[in-house]
């Protein structure tokens, strides 16, 4: 005999599950109690969000789905938010939650909360198991679904009573059928040669690369096929990464935060080929402008995104690893013209600029930058959301690594998880977190997580006593109307790292942090470094 438990974690076992990120409580202990037996390391979060954060930031640096763990009612909800962030940015996570009895539902008992109903908005499926026979299918089903198509998570809410049940064997399916379920992942041939004749017809074509090149993972032969057409390329804030940002052909992020020269690039193209990108207002403020200008291409494996935002004259529906390598069949020989080439490598001269210095202040900008060089080649930095993540988005000169924020919903506090996940993911890797005094403070809670692991983590936290982007936002459009977002009462950040046995320092300027940084990042110890900004330092 087996329990549904005890399926449970057989099942993680049979989908090769090495980690999961959790928080117990009473309607998971019969999950708990087996997992203990379980080679599976749980890593226990101090908070249920974060745990789907860390899944997350460890599903995007392994390619697999992360997986997080928490208990009913109050666990459950907890972990909406991490959910919300995971499916906006479409990464697969695979969300376990215990569950109050079968019998009990609906009779609003302790800690009942139907986590199904409330997250249904967020995730690409769920499911309420009521059958234990049921668990090796929906298991597998969700890894399925969480990992194909469009990736995104997918919530299994499991009652107590489904967990202690026991029945007389356990089999694990080798394949899934799920009827209504048939993502499109080829690429029509036919779309495909339109494009290919579209290329060759344009003068001045550019490539708008969004997430969804990262998560195909093919990005060695995007590169590849941005080499060997010469087609300049630009990114999303998702899609910073596809290029090295010192490549010739790469002008940077667009957008409203974005690179004006990566913005004069979309605005001067006469045909954008999107691939993996929704183009959300941050990307595109005006959409209509952009496709009265030139033809779009827009490759994506979600037809829902394909014209949602920008007018689209040649939709590809399919996953960009298949799309491309038709591409770069059709493609030939082809060549961008030598006028663009040449237009854009002079663009690209004026990149980056030299911001300037406050006396007694860390210049965040540069400091940024200049700490891409300091880090090995395939390090991961994970930004926080605010300035901070602006600073870092145009800034951080990524080679062979990754860079990690939350883009479509935004989530402040998600930096630090996020860097636990990755770091279990890549342990050899640097992970540097980047975040704000606001940001901090919405997940300062997991620097247990992180001693409590000896995780070689690096936070650097942008101090500047304010929300400074919301102060921003007061500044030009509340007539400087400071209403709430000046933070006072903040804790003295050197003595919280302390108190964690984490070691700490202060910095008043780039000189200052950037010799203490370039004794501590390759340390195999966390490290916090308070770095006190300017407080009317701007975004871009």
């Amino acid at each position: 005999m087996i329990s549904g438990a005890e399926i449970m974690v057989k099942c993680l076992e049979a989908e090769g599950v090495k980690v999961v990120f959790g928080y117990p409580g009473a309607t998971i202990c019969p999950f708990y109690d087996k997992l203990y037996d379980s080679e599976i390391k749980h890593v226990l979060v101090r908070q249920e969000q974060n745990a789907a954060h860390a899944a997350s930031g460890f599903a995007r640096c392994s390619g697999r789905p992360g997986v997080c763990v928490a208990t009913s009612g109050p666990g459950a909800t907890n972990l909406i938010t991490g959910i919300a962030t995971a499916y906006t940015d479409s990464i697969p996570l695979v969300a376990i939650t215990g569950q109050v009895r079968s019998d009990l539902l609906g009779r609003d008992v302790f800690q009942e909360a139907d986590i199904t109903g409330a997250c249904e908005p967020f995730v690409k499926h769920s499911y309420l198991v009521s059958r234990t026979e049921d668990l090796p299918r929906v298991f597998k089903e969700a890894f399925h679904i969480a990992s194909t198509g469009r990736k995104g998570p997918v919530l299994i809410d499991i009652p107590m009573d489904i967990q202690l049940r026991e029945i007389e064997s356990f089999e694990y399916p080798d394949s899934v059928n799920i009827i209504g379920y048939k993502p499109n992942v080829k690429g029509h041939a036919v779309q495909v040669k339109r494009a290919v004749e579209a290329i060759r017809a344009s003068r001045r074509p550019l490539i708008v690369a969004g997430g969804g090149v990262l998560s195909s993972g093919i990005k060695p032969k995007f590169r590849k096929f941005a080499d060997t057409t010469r087609i300049p390329v630009i990114s999303t804030m998702m899609g910073i990464g596809v290029m090295p940002s010192e490549h010739d052909m790469y002008l940077g992020m667009l957008g409203t935060h974005g690179k004006a020269v990566a913005n004069r690039a979309l605005y001067e193209a006469d045909l954008v080929i999107v691939c993996g990108a929704r183009l959300g207002d941050r990307a595109v403020a005006a959409p209509h402008q952009m496709s009265e200008n030139n033809t779009v291409i827009h490759i994506d494996i979600d037809p829902a995104e394909i014209g949602k935002n920008v007018k689209t004259e040649i939709p590809i529906v399919g996953d960009m690893k298949n799309v491309l390598a038709m591409l770069n069949e059709e493609i030939g020989d082809y060549q961008v013209p030598n006028q663009w080439q040449e237009a854009v490598k002079a663009w690209k001269k004026d990149l980056y600029r030299v911001p300037p210095k406050f006396e007694g202040f860390v210049e965040p900008r540069s400091l940024v930058a200049n700490l891409s060089s300091m880090l090995r080649s395939k390090a991961i930095l994970v930004a926080d959301v605010g300035q901070n993540q602006i600073w870092c988005a145009n800034n951080f000169r990524i080679r062979e690594g990754r860079f990690l924020t939350t883009g479509g919903m935004g989530t402040m506090g998600y930096s630090i998880p996020a860097a636990v996940g990755a770091k279990f993911a890549r342990p050899t890797r640097d992970v540097v977190v980047v975040c704000g005094d606001g940001s901090f403070q919405m997940s300062l809670n997991e620097l247990a997580t992180i001693a409590g692991n000896g995780l070689a983590i690096k936070i650097i936290i942008m101090r500047n006593h304010r929300l400074g982007m919301v102060r921003e936002l007061q500044d030009f459009n509340y007539k400087g109307r400071h209403s709430a977002t000046i933070l006072k009462g903040d804790p003295d950040f050197l003595k919280i790292a302390e108190a964690y046995g984490i070691d700490s320092a202060e910095a008043n300027s780039n000189e200052e942090a950037e010799e203490i940084l370039k004794g501590v990042v390759k340390s195999d110890k966390p490290f916090i470094l308070v770095c006190n900004v300017y407080p009317d330092t701007p975004s871009i």
